[in-house]
This record gives C-alpha cells, structure tokens and sequence, in this order.
C-alpha cells in the first residue's frame, strides 16, 4: 500500500488533471461546444472521484494526521489562508458538484446553468489549491524548516 507521501502526490495530480478539465469543458461550453462539454466534465467529476476515494483511503490507511508545523508565519499563511478555506469550498463543492450533474442528467439546462456559475469557479479553486496545499506540505515546508520537518514523527 502507498505511504502517505505517495497518497498525497497521486491526490495532487488528480486534483490538477480536474483543474485542466474543468477549464477545458468551460473552454467547450463557451464554443456551445455541448458534447465535449458533457464529457470533458464527466471525465473532471470522474477525477473527483478518484481523489475522493484516494484521499479517504489514505485516511484510513495512515489515519488524519496534522503536519507537525511549527508555529509561526509560514503555518498561519497554510491553515489559515490556504487550508481552512479549501477544505470549506471542498466541502461545498461536492454537493455542488452532485447538484449540477443532476440537473445535466435530468437535462433542467437553465437550472444546471444556474448552478454551474457557482461550481465552476469553486471547484477550480479546490483543485488549485489541492496541488498547492501538496507543494506547501512536502516541497516548501521541508524546504524552510528542514529541522523540523526532519523531527517530525508525521513525516
């Protein structure tokens, strides 16, 4: 089974290949391209769920764990800035996600528009932050503090 490095590293790029087709299915759905659309995004919440199912093995696996960060600027910017408003929008995201695919499979296009305007932008966010949550927990952070990442039993 893989280490939760690895887990996290198969999770970023899941998150990035949904960020690319999320752009790419918006690119199709701005060229009334509505075919390339469906299934571009049906391949994004496909990705989705590949991350999902991921991402709860890995907690199964090796269990939550915190990064063991040291107080300071770098861990304020991560949970606060960047951590705390991911797992919220993640949050939100996923039934925005389940909502907009309804109405496209029940084909309610205005009510599917509707709520697309809001998923969008917000699921592109989850996933950009997803793959930049990774590059702060197991590029950066170990780059600033190696001593403490080094220390920590979590790593």
């Amino acid at each position: 089974m893989p280490d939760k490095e690895t887990f996290a590293l198969i999770n970023a790029i899941l998150n990035a290949i949904a960020g690319v087709l999320i752009v790419i299915g918006f690119v199709f759905i701005k060229k009334r391209n509505y075919r390339a659309h469906g299934w571009t995004m049906a391949s994004a919440v496909a990705m989705g769920v590949l991350f999902l199912a991921s991402y709860l093995t890995s907690k199964l696996i090796h269990g939550e764990i915190s990064s063991g960060m040291p107080a300071g600027w770098f861990r304020f910017i991560y949970l606060y800035v960047v951590l705390l408003p991911h797992t919220i929008m993640a949050a939100v995201v996923l039934v925005l996600v389940i909502v907009a695919v309804t109405f496209a499979a029940k084909r309610k296009w205005e009510s599917h528009r509707k709520v697309a305007r809001w998923t969008l932008p917000i699921w592109l966010y989850v996933s950009v932050t997803g793959v930049l949550i990774y590059f702060l927990l197991y590029w950066v952070y170990p780059a600033m503090y190696p001593e403490a990442f080094k220390a920590s039993p979590l790593f």
